[in-house]
């Protein structure tokens, strides 16, 4: 086959148009292409007004060979589809444990698919609920705000990315196309193909509640067991320090000699377990700040011009900002015409994070604007006592003054207010868009006066990128404190850890920030697992 990428246009081309624009390039009549895919589509919209529409596609053609020799174009090139496929094992020992996956967010989902593709027959402990159940108790939180600390917006069925805009964007380098098979597989089990081509992929928290539970059952058919509400409380070695066995809800012991444990970002009672238990593992950095709301419609105008393609989705943006103390801040986990939703998991904290639904359409756009942090900072700030995990102490204290500052309701602040240290007395013209009871709050008694410094710097420089960024009504909510895991789980080459026999795996072990990105890590720790099914050594 042959790829032709960079195919532009200032308006949406359907398959005819393309055809059209892909004979021209290569010089042949239509009639000599005999099949065309879209490969990937995507938007330029850096010059407001001038929206240019972009396509990479696919063709199968006559004289393929004598074509490439004779099209002089940078645009045309050989075109071979990776695929990622899961070969069965043909012998799995009948009398070894099953291996056994904790957590199912997308790194435990994944790799707990790949193990049961595999013909192993793997056991999912997680300490949440099913994912219908847990939709309940979040719901039940928004509205009451009754928590429960096993299953919430952080734990259960699908990970934190369950209750979130479901972006399936990563720039992991990807030879083997493990991201082409996360992609499918979503749309095997119910996202929808465009997935498959847009440059900026998203699911949306109501489409994503269904995949899991297909990926589930399909796990199940393939001889897997999924344990809910079955919270991993530690784990037991042999004489030569090789894992034996797990325990279950501190009443059951598996046994097991290969572990993937996946346990999230927010996993802190497991961060300190496993640290007791001298797991190797190191402090990493990480960001916190704000989120900030406008409408979106003024994004859509300062993104798109004034009058702008209808086919095209609301707007997103990244932005990015080297503050005068040398710290970077940048907007994260952008989601468009979403929601700000209290994440919370502990009690008497309070932390956000932003969600949308398939179909982007709430009056709100909202992102993070967070500042990073470093471990030399939990230092000087009073955490350096608690070693690797002075970063989770310095979440947990932020989350603490998120929750009094409102007594459990999200705080919210305008722009303009925070800037001046003051509380707000109004709502302007951009009111919450929150899932979760909010009220007046000043952040500023909750961030660390560098942060609060720098997000205000960030905001000068980001309204020139973006006009309006910074109209005082800008609608600011605290605290965005779990952007990544506060920790990593050190792991060798063969991606196991100190402890032989257990595989660290996605965002909570340190190695992902996102729901691709962690996918893909755990099917690599399900591949090397597989890899090393004699000794774990």
């Amino acid at each position: 086959m042959i790829r032709i990428n960079e195919i532009r246009s200032d308006h949406k081309l359907n398959n005819e148009e393309l055809l059209k624009k892909a004979s021209g390039i290569l010089r042949i009549r239509t009639l000599m292409i005999h099949d065309l895919k879209i490969l990937k589509e995507s938007v330029d919209a850096r010059r407001k007004g001038e929206i240019l529409y972009i396509y990479s596609v696919s063709v199968k053609a006559e004289n393929e060979d004598l074509i490439l020799k004779k099209v002089k174009d940078k645009r045309v090139s050989l075109y071979e589809k990776k695929t990622y496929s899961i070969a069965r094992l043909p012998h799995i020992p009948l009398n070894a444990p099953r291996p056994v996956v904790v957590g199912f967010g997308p790194a435990g989902m994944f790799a707990a698919l790949y193990l049961s593709c595999a013909g192993f027959k793997p056991i999912v402990i997680e300490r949440g609920d099913p994912v219908d159940i847990r939709t309940e108790k979040v719901r039940e939180f928004w509205e009451k705000g009754v928590l429960d600390p096993e299953s919430n917006v952080q734990f259960g069925e699908g990970g934190a990315g369950t209750f979130s805009d479901g972006k399936l964007t990563t720039g992991i380098k990807d030879r083997e196309n493990r991201t082409g098979f996360v992609l499918e597989t979503f749309v095997r089990f119910g996202a929808d193909e465009r997935i498959l081509i847009e440059n900026k992929p998203h699911i949306g928290s109501d489409v994503l509640k269904n995949i899991v539970k297909n990926i589930r059952r399909d796990i199940l058919e393939h001889g897997g067991e999924v344990r809910f509400n079955s919270r991993f409380d530690g784990f037991e070695t042999d004489r030569d320090g090789v894992l034996s066995a797990v325990c279950i809800n501190k009443e059951e012991l598996l046994p097991c000699n290969k572990l993937i444990l996946s346990i999230g970002h927010s996993s802190r009672e497991t961060f300190s377990y496993l640290h007791d238990r001298h797991m190797k593992m190191e402090g990493k950095g990480f960001a916190v700040g704000v989120r900030v709301q406008h409408l979106q419609e003024m994004i859509d105008e300062a993104m798109y011009g004034a009058r702008h393609d209808r086919y095209l989705r609301a707007a997103d943006y990244k932005l990015t900002f080297r503050a005068g103390d040398g710290r970077g801040v940048y907007s994260f986990c952008m989601c468009p015409g979403g929601y700000v939703v209290n994440s919370s998991s502990e009690k008497d904290s309070l932390c956000i994070n932003g969600m949308s639904y398939s179909g982007r359409d709430g009056k709100n756009a909202n992102s993070a604007i967070v500042v990073t942090v470093e471990p030399k900072d939990f230092i000087s700030m009073g955490y350096g006592d608690r070693g690797v995990l002075s970063g989770m102490e310095f979440q947990r204290e932020l989350e603490k003054r998120a929750f009094m500052e409102c007594m459990g309701k999200i705080p919210c602040q305008r722009l303009e207010d925070f800037k001046a240290g003051r509380l707000s007395g109004f709502f302007g013209d951009i009111r919450p868009e929150c899932k979760g009871d909010f009220s007046f709050g000043n952040i500023r008694n909750i961030l660390p006066d560098f942060i609060s410094s720098d997000i205000i710097s960030a905001f000068h420089d980001f309204s020139h990128k973006i006009k309006g960024f910074d109209h005082p009504d800008t609608l600011l909510s605290g605290v965005e404190s779990r952007t990544s895991s506060p920790v990593r789980i050190l792991r060798n080459e063969y991606f196991l850890s100190s402890v032989p026999g257990i595989f660290p795996a996605g965002e909570g072990a340190g190695y992902a920030g996102g729901i691709m990105s962690a996918a893909i890590d755990g099917l690599k720790c399900a591949e090397a697992l597989v890899k090393t099914c004699g000794d774990l050594r």
